[in-house]
């Protein structure tokens, strides 16, 4: 009897819904009437201004009084780039203020200043935060790790760890830490997290993708920034060991396809992480078989000279050598078409597995397709 053939197809997800909530500022100027704090500080420049705000802001206070002594003629532009500076230098703090407002009253010579502030995350739950990051550092990084390894154990472990959250309720790194689900913001105050607290340089880049409002990393390593899209590489729905390498330590022009942002106001990332990668492999050394592995756990293998699958023997041998590492699940460079490619995975059951799935994506820079194959056991 012959064996029904079972493939049930799951499309590349190419977009992501994602809502960015940004602080939102209003302010009131001259009439405002604010009551003195027991706390304010005299100021008399933009940098004592913005250092006054961002020790607030990173102790999380409601409210931040300060004196200002000096011409108020220029002081509404001189509240606004002091703000704006005290949050980009801290890019965690950036992205849990919700709103706020500032405002001054006084004299030509003379103000008081008042900010408030509403956050995402108080003071305890960034502390939360922190403290996690420090305990999951600990897990997933070994001391003789260098920074390449250092990245991919991050991005495998948020991938892992945090579902997408279609209600769009979780937002921040401490949502996601608590519940297991957040928003892109929450993926990227994670990776912003871990990161920093691995010793690696990192960005939060604000743009968009798939048409709406985004957010990702940017990271630095060894001299060279890449972009990092924790969101985007993990799949959706969820399933046992999904974790996508499409948006891992990528350049500007590969970023570009499907992510927009206001490339001005960020470093450049010039070179494909494949490019990087072969270049240390080359260079031998005693790192020179981690870099190796690098690459063969991110799939760059498909590029190498006659790597493409063109039939069924093909498949059948690549599924081979997954089973008898005990793998659930193999990546492919396949040459033909998905017509093609769906008669050859029916061989597939004459290993004695069932249930095979398949996902597919052009494989970049070639005329071939990227398949993902899936089985189970058969018990």
């Amino acid at each position: 009897m012959g064996k029904k053939l079972e493939l049930s197809k799951r499309w590349l997800v190419t977009g992501m819904v994602c809502v960015l909530i940004l602080g939102a500022e209003s302010s009131g100027w001259g009439t405002v009437h604010v009551n003195a704090a027991s706390d304010r500080t005299t100021v008399s420049s933009l940098q004592e201004i913005q250092q006054r705000f961002a020790e607030g802001l990173a102790a999380r206070k409601l409210m931040i009084a300060l004196k200002y002594k000096g011409t108020t003629l220029n002081l509404e532009q001189l509240l606004k780039k002091a703000l704006n500076n005290a949050l980009d230098g801290d890019p965690y703090t950036k992205y849990v203020v919700d709103r706020y407002v500032y405002s001054w009253r006084g004299t030509t010579g003379s103000a008081k200043i008042t900010l408030r502030v509403n956050y995402r995350e108080s003071a305890e739950q960034s502390a939360y935060v922190r403290s996690k990051a420090t305990g999951i550092l600990k897990r997933i990084i070994k001391p003789d790790m260098s920074g390449h390894e250092k990245i991919k154990a991050i991005h495998d472990y948020i991938v892992t760890n945090l579902r997408y959250d279609t209600d769009f309720h979780n937002y921040t790194a401490y949502e996601g830490l608590r519940t297991g689900e957040a928003v892109c913001q929450g993926y990227t105050l994670l990776a912003y997290q871990l990161l920093k607290g691995a010793g690696l340089e990192n960005l939060i880049v604000e743009g968009k993708a798939g048409g709406q409002l985004h957010a990702w990393n940017l990271v630095r390593i060894d001299g060279l920034w890449y972009h990092l899209d924790t969101t985007w590489d993990d799949p959706q729905p969820n399933y046992s060991g999904g974790i996508k390498y499409t948006y891992y330590l990528r350049s500007d022009t590969q970023m570009r396809k499907d992510h927009i942002w206001q490339e001005s106001r960020y470093p450049k990332a010039a070179v494909p992480y494949l490019t990087t990668l072969r270049a240390l492999i080359d260079q031998g050394g005693v790192k020179s078989s981690v870099f190796q592995s690098l690459k063969m756990q991110l799939g760059y293998q498909l590029y190498d000279a006659g790597s493409a699958v063109t039939d069924n023997k093909g498949l059948t041998e690549s599924v081979k050598g997954a089973l008898q590492e005990d793998k659930p699940m193999i990546t492919v460079r396949y040459a033909g078409t998905e017509r093609k490619l769906l008669r050859d995975l029916s061989s597939l059951y004459d290993l004695g597995i069932q249930n095979v799935r398949y996902t597919l994506e052009p494989l970049e820079a070639t005329k071939d397709l990227k398949v993902q194959i899936f089985w189970d056991s058969k018990k």
